[in-house]
């Protein structure tokens, strides 16, 4: 019977060592990658502030790549804004800014790929496989700059769980519901998080806490068009493109 108490306890230890240790690693993954997440602005050097946040994103590929959302940047693929696509590295007062074009684009999936200047002048994330799903009840965080402007430069880290695995579209109530976006919008696989997100965090990537490998993009208001259209009101819960889709524009880039 003594013994047997003494291995409860050391498994109990080893139990709380481990939940410790990995507690520990989000700080030390946090250090590593930090410099790899990037803020995406409207740049016009005739406006104050000079730079506008419109969302995150992050260094993919041999590093003159930026990943993010469609919608951060359409208005300047339409032509709608008078200022020019940039990036924002580093944080507060030693923020560096490289000009950005749209490398490619996909509206069907909001994902658009950007690239800089400085080719190999950022390091970029590591990817997850295209084979690879994160399990239902996995640990993960974000980082980004959620409100834009109003919390400047300083990236914001948010620790959650990959909630649920759902479709980007959802059967409707009934016909009057149903919008051109719904009908036309093809079906696949997203990410529901338990995570808290704000529209500057579009973009953001999500991560593994212990090894910093992109799991997926957040997307902070495009999926909810074709899965809350019937509500009433936006139910607060976020959303995420599993990163294959970004890992398939990289690659048809290189044909």
């Amino acid at each position: 019977m003594l013994n047997f108490s003494r291995l409860l306890i050391i498994a109990i230890c080893f139990f709380w060592m481990g939940i410790a240790a990995q507690a520990n690693d989000l700080p030390q993954t946090l250090a590593e990658i930090r410099g790899s997440i990037v803020a995406i602005v409207n740049y016009d050097p005739l406006a104050q502030p000079k730079a506008k946040i419109v969302g995150t994103g992050f260094v993919v590929g041999d590093g003159s790549f930026i990943a993010t959302n469609f919608h951060v940047i359409e208005a300047f693929e339409q032509g709608a804004t008078t200022g020019r696509l940039a990036i924002l590295t580093g944080r507060g007062e030693n923020a560096k800014i490289y000009e950005a074009t749209i490398a490619s684009s996909s509206p069907l999936y909001d994902l658009a790929l950007l690239r800089i200047e400085e080719a190999n002048s950022l390091k970029p994330l590591r990817l997850a496989s295209s084979a690879y799903t994160i399990a239902e009840g996995s640990d993960i965080a974000m980082t980004g700059f959620p409100l834009g402007q109003v919390l400047g430069l300083y990236p914001v880290t948010h620790r959650g769980i990959i909630s649920a695995h759902a479709p980007n579209v959802i059967p409707q109530q009934n016909a009057r519901y149903l919008t051109p976006a719904i009908i036309r919008r093809e079906r696949f696989i997203i990410y529901q998080l338990d995570i808290t997100s704000y529209p500057g965090n579009s973009g953001s990537p999500i991560y593994e806490p212990d090894t910093g490998m992109v799991v997926a993009v957040l997307n902070a208001a495009f999926i909810r068009k074709t899965r809350e259209n019937g509500l009433g009101e936006a139910t607060g819960i976020s959303y995420a493109i599993p990163i294959k889709f970004v890992s398939r524009m990289l690659k048809d880039l290189k044909k």
